[in-house]
């Protein structure tokens, strides 16, 4: 290799690692942070992410817990503590399914409804305050490199 191309990939080692590194704590702050933002309504991250899943429009009926784990890219494992808290706590219902009895339906009760309602500003809020500094435009190719990269990573 020619000192130029070495120089290049040197650099490019370095940029990947900073890269990561950024991503990596972004990631702690995010959980960190969002815990805070939460802390007064009892709900934590993990919790925000299901919440959030289950309020979108598209899945009023609720989803199975297949449906679930893979939007939120998370082992059906990790999910079932998840959901039994969420469901002790009376935010989350189960049901069968009615095609397949042994499928598990999940959705939001009325009590969970309620609480992502309250939670919908202190969200916003944070959400804005992250991303100051990112006008409209810097926000959608946010999203479009940040889907890249998660396609690339689910794919190795």
């Amino acid at each position: 290799m020619t000192d130029l191309t070495t120089e290049k990939s040197l650099a490019s080692i370095e940029i990947n690692n900073r890269l990561f590194f950024r991503l990596f704590q972004a990631a702690n702050t995010l959980h960190t942070k969002g815990t805070q933002a939460l802390d007064d309504f009892g709900v934590t991250t993990q919790q925000w992410s299901v919440l959030g899943a289950l309020s979108r429009p598209q899945v009023e009926g609720g989803m199975s817990v297949n449906e679930l784990s893979r939007y939120l890219l998370v082992s059906r494992q990790n999910l079932t503590g998840l959901l039994g808290r969420l469901e002790r706590d009376g935010l989350i219902e189960r049901s069968t399914g009615a095609e397949d009895r042994r499928e598990r339906r999940v959705r939001l009760s009325e009590k969970g409804v309620a609480l992502w309602q309250s939670l919908a500003d202190p969200i916003h809020n944070f959400y804005d305050g992250a991303l100051k500094g990112f006008s409209f435009d810097d926000r959608l190719a946010f999203i479009h490199y940040i889907n890249l990269l998660q396609r690339n990573m689910s794919q190795l």
